[in-house]
């Protein structure tokens, strides 16, 4: 019998989530701890702005009408000002072409595969690039636009972003693709790409007139410099915002995970197209949190606090990490990508700190695929997620070190 293809593997549901992985990979074996520290999922745990259940409650009223699919005037005028002050374009970008509301940026991600894949013909099965390791979105929307995932990987060696020189050599490849995937900072490795890297990036996108799918969701979470934009660097191009739709969110930004409140922004012409699908097949933001939302975009005090929160927990990892399992303090975002190459690899490794410590992390292969090469570069991998307090932190680290030494 013939292997089932990628699209028949999702529609069957035999494509498990990392977590799903996890819990199957344990699955029977008791925490060598009665104090479970679970730190797979990035779901943030600093506190939410004081004022979201009050401006839900202040738009009660908006539950009697269906929201409008493109969201309301104020969320995405709101969205366009945040843009404006976060990477000096004020003015630059139209809120009524140029941004639409998301139900989370997962959800966007994903059905942006449709008309990426509508908007290109190409001779053979098209293919979107997804960098390896990767975001779980970007395989499900592959595969159900029965598109071919090309995996780039983004190691040690290639600064954790995919290689773009070596990308460029494949002429047949970027002839068949519809989109690219690529996310700074990096999930889960942290790297951040530069004015140069995105800008390099966004010519390919052109030349071979594929979507660039910038996914910025960690943009907020940063320990020095605030990571490059890719709409900052589009903008001063003269094709403008062509090609190019980043993704971003409230969940990391604002600790507010449970609201679902997202943005695409860029390319009008394809946002355009984009809304009259997700008009067919996606659910509307319901219309408290749009009003709750576009509150939220417009204040960024707990932004500041939530960063220095971050700040505290990398300082830690400082303390404790340095010198082990190629720990270095990533630019941005708020995992780490720890190298558990000497203790068996990831998957014998989060195996060993569960059974000994109680301590719960993701192997890095359940994150990545086999590159063309066969190589996968989650193999020697953990992700560790640093969304607890400090001293929960400091307990799950100096566990692991006490286990893995």
């Amino acid at each position: 019998m013939n292997a089932i293809t990628g699209l028949e593997a999702l529609a069957q549901g035999a494509i498990l989530s990392p977590f799903t992985r996890v819990a199957r990979l344990l699955e029977g074996i008791a925490p060598g701890n009665d104090k479970v520290i679970e730190m797979t999922a990035g779901d943030p745990k600093e506190a939410m702005p004081g004022f979201v259940i009050d401006k839900m409650a202040e738009a009660r009223h908006l539950l009697a009408t269906y929201p409008k699919i493109r969201g309301s005037d104020d969320l995405r005028g709101a969205i366009a000002a945040w843009i404006g002050r976060r990477y000096g374009l004020a003015g630059k970008i139209d809120p009524a072409r140029e941004i639409h509301p998301l139900n989370g940026s997962r959800e966007g991600l994903f059905f942006a595969a449709l008309p990426a894949v509508g908007r290109k013909r190409v001779e053979g099965r098209p293919v979107m690039l997804i960098p390896n390791p990767f975001y779980q979105s970007y395989l499900g929307a592959a595969y159900a636009t029965n598109c071919e995932p090309y995996f780039l990987s983004a190691t040690a060696a290639t600064g954790h972003l995919p290689d773009l020189d070596a990308l460029e050599r494949q002429t047949e490849v970027l002839g068949r693709t519809v989109a690219f995937y690529l996310c700074s900072p990096a999930n889960p490795q942290g790297a951040v790409a530069g004015a140069d890297y995105i800008r390099r990036a966004l010519e390919l996108a052109r030349r071979y007139d594929f979507m660039l799918f910038f996914d910025e969701c960690y943009s907020e979470i940063y320990g020095g410099e605030p990571p490059t934009g890719g709409l900052e660097v589009a903008a001063a191009t003269p094709e403008g915002y062509r090609n190019l739709v980043v993704f971003n969110s409230l969940s990391k930004r604002s600790n507010l995970p449970g609201l679902r409140s997202g943005f695409a922004a860029g390319d009008g012409d394809f946002l355009e197209t984009f809304a009259e699908i997700r008009n067919l097949t996606a659910p509307q933001m319901a219309g408290i949190v749009q009003h709750a939302s576009a509150a939220v975009w417009a204040e960024e005090q707990h932004v500041a606090v939530i960063r220095r929160a971050y700040r505290t927990k990398f300082d830690i990892c400082d303390e404790l990490l340095t010198g082990r399992y190629g720990y270095r303090r990533p630019a941005g975002g708020f995992f780490l990508w720890l190298d558990m190459g000497q203790f068996g690899g990831g998957v014998e490794a989060a195996v060993t700190l569960w059974k000994r410590c109680g301590v719960k992390v993701v192997p890095g292969v359940f994150l990545a695929q086999p590159d063309p090469d066969g190589g996968n570069p989650g193999d020697d991998r953990v992700r560790v997620a640093l969304v607890h307090d400090p001293a929960t932190i400091r307990e799950a680290l100096q566990r692991i070190v006490s286990v893995l030494c």
